[in-house]
């Protein structure tokens, strides 16, 4: 059984011209000279490169598709018929108390300093694609209205057309991040953050230095990779001048836009765009540690890290010298990843996957514990979209992972919330919006709530912050109800006894026990009794 259709996908806007393929390759089985398109490999044989990459660039996120033998769905949540645990200090659990509009979804994280959330999800990185920098004022000011972190991904500052560095080559100016810190803290309250990422060319230019000198920024993140893909970040740009000015910055450009028959092909039209790549870092323990202290030294309060799908060599790394550093959060991203813009084959094919990686997580994390090391609150991610799923990651990673971090599923209602205004103005509301009426206080069912709750500012929020606020309420209602039924009535008390595998191929890749076997103990003892 192949766990994925190579060489045609919608991703790249490809496909097979039969029904019938190689499985393996993806290769029609019958291949015919003459044959007009359009698989991966037809396409690539005249726009090379450019195959490698979902698209179009900027209208677009993606998400890997391959069908992996083990994932979260192979998890089941238990129920039972008695029991309270969490509840509020003082209150005795019976029918009318324990009731699950009243179940506690908060979280917090951080080694010292914590940071609560009304749930527990943040966003991934938003950093810079154009689909991040397009959408940032809904996702900012949906992710602070939501009580919930908002990452500020990597490159931010350098992608900045009207960035300013002095003549050490450091950020002296960056209105595009000074957008971005001030739309997320003009609804901030209490609950979440806004951390900023760092990679190689973000350390080279001062960004740290910046963000902390001019906002004041609590937080920084160091980030060694997501499960997206196993190189830096990339970006597409449509300019020979702005390909340029990114290679003049110190970031990787392909095609070299300094090469004569690189630019005489973009005069032609051949070449309709180039990549800006970042650097690969290179981790030691010596030089992490340094730069975790180093990051203090500049003010910061938190420190965290976000790590991809490595090797396991790389996860035990992370977790040994996050707790020696005393980092304040760990994010594991599992394969495969969602992104705006990353090499589609890499996307599928690469790196531990979600359920995988957390089960080795978890295992080196009771590792430390029992030598006597405190393991850094960790956050998983990798393909997470619904309050059951998060449940599960939360369950199974119990007591060290603290929260999930979701990626598309958090920027998808701002961009319908955005659409939403945009055909409200024009008067083309679709009829999958207009059988719910054809005003904004008649489609969203928070409206009136936001309208109290930030009285005469409620023209200032966007269409698409109210989707991720709407959506982050029924996040929250269906986690209640998936926690009561597990007669879990604080986050603090979910734990892996409260999921069962589905097949013992599961069991054997957690530590979650089979179904079959799940409490049989405890139940033979009942029926022994």
């Amino acid at each position: 059984m192949n766990l994925r259709r190579p060489n045609a996908n919608d991703a790249t806007g490809t496909t097979n011209r039969s029904r019938d393929v190689v499985p393996m390759s993806g290769i029609c089985s019958r291949c015919v000279d003459g044959c007009k398109g359009s698989c991966e490999i037809w396409l690539s044989s005249f726009r090379g490169r450019e195959v490698l990459y979902p698209g179009p660039f900027g209208e677009i996120t993606a998400g890997a598709d391959k069908d992996y033998p083990i994932d979260y769905s192979h998890l089941n949540i238990q129920g039972y018929a008695r029991g309270a645990k969490g509840m509020a200090e003082g209150v005795e659990a019976n029918p009318d108390t324990a009731v699950f509009q009243d179940v506690d979804t908060r979280t917090e994280y951080g080694w010292e300093i914590k940071v609560p959330m009304r749930v527990p999800i943040f966003t991934g990185a938003l950093g810079s694609t154009e689909i991040a920098r397009a959408n940032w004022e809904h996702f900012a000011i949906g992710a602070a209205i939501s009580g919930i972190t908002l990452v500020c991904g990597e490159n931010v500052c350098g992608v900045d057309p009207e960035l300013v560095l002095d003549h050490n080559g450091k950020v002296t100016r960056s209105p595009e991040m000074d957008r971005r810190i001030e739309s997320y803290r003009a609804f901030k309250d209490r609950y979440g953050e806004l951390l900023v990422q760092l990679n190689v060319e973000d350390t080279r230019l001062g960004t740290a230095e910046y963000v902390s000198s001019k906002h004041n920024l609590e937080t920084i993140e160091l980030k060694w990779g997501q499960g997206a893909k196993c190189i830096g970040g990339e970006i597409k740009v449509g300019s020979l001048d702005r390909a340029n000015q990114l290679k003049d910055r110190g970031y990787i450009v392909l095609p070299d836009p300094g090469v004569h028959e690189v630019r005489a092909a973009f005069q032609d039209g051949a070449i309709k765009e180039f990549e800006r790549h970042s650097r690969l870092g290179f981790v030691t323990r010596e030089d992490f540690l340094e730069e975790v202290d180093r990051l203090r030294d500049i003010g910061f309060k938190r420190v965290t890290l976000k790590t991809g799908a490595y090797s396991a060599v790389e996860l035990a790394m992370a977790l040994r010298y996050g707790a020696e550093a005393k980092i304040d959060l760990l994010t594991i991203d599992g394969a495969p990843g969602g992104t705006g813009m990353s090499p589609w084959p890499m996307m599928n094919e690469w790196g531990i996957p979600t359920f995988y990686i957390e089960s080795l997580a978890y295992q080196f994390a009771e590792r430390l514990r029992q030598r006597g090391i405190r393991v850094p609150d960790i956050a998983i991610a990798g393909g997470f979209a619904d309050e059951a799923n998060v449940f599960k990651g939360i369950a199974m990673g119990s007591p060290y992972v603290k929260a999930v971090c979701m990626g598309r599923a958090l920027m998808i209602p701002g961009m319908v919330g955005k659409n939403i205004a945009k055909w409200l103005e024009t008067g083309e509301i679709p009829r999958t919006i207009s059988k719910y009426g054809s005003s904004v206080e008649e489609i969203f069912v928070c409206y009136e709530e936001l309208k109290e709750r930030y009285p005469g500012r409620i023209g200032e929020i966007p269409l698409g912050a109210i989707g991720i606020y709407t959506y982050a309420q029924k996040f929250r209602t269906g986690l209640q109800q998936i926690m009561a039924g597990s007669r879990n009535f604080s986050l603090k008390t979910v734990g892996r006894s409260d999921l069962m595998a589905l097949t013992e191929e599961a069991e054997a890749v957690s530590g979650i026990p089979y179904v079959m076997r799940a409490y049989r103990d405890a139940a033979e003892a009942i029926l022994d009794s």
